[in-house]
């Protein structure tokens, strides 16, 4: 592994140790950026199941969106998202921005997923 993965995955892991203990019994909310798109999952841990997911990847999506690499692309999947985990009964999550800045893409799924209808 190279330097820069290592140093990720150590920000990840830290980042998802917090969650957990700060978590209770809501289910998290994962977010993964990568330079063309965005990809969100609602999961449990408890069962290891994903419960809901959305990306810019879906084929209704990418016919709306200009790119899956902006903010509104990933506001739309935080819509997206909260919409589908509404639908299967959860509302109260836990935000793992995984590793990533608060900021940007990350902070605009956030924003998306709220307006949507989740808590956190």
């Amino acid at each position: 592994m190279s330097r820069l993965n290592i140093k990720t995955a150590r920000r990840t892991s830290r980042v998802r140790r917090a969650l957990k203990a700060a978590a209770g019994d809501r289910l998290r909310l994962s977010v993964f950026r990568s330079s063309k798109h965005i990809y969100a999952q609602v999961i449990d841990d408890r069962q290891g199941v994903t419960v809901a997911a959305a990306s810019s990847l879906e084929k209704d999506l990418r016919s709306t969106l200009k790119t899956g690499a902006d903010t509104e692309a990933a506001k739309a999947i935080g819509k997206l998202i909260a919409e589908r985990a509404v639908a299967k009964g959860v509302k109260d999550v836990i935000f793992d921005r995984g590793g990533y800045i608060y900021h940007g893409r990350v902070k605009a799924l956030a924003d998306g997923a709220r307006e949507g209808g989740l808590n956190f």
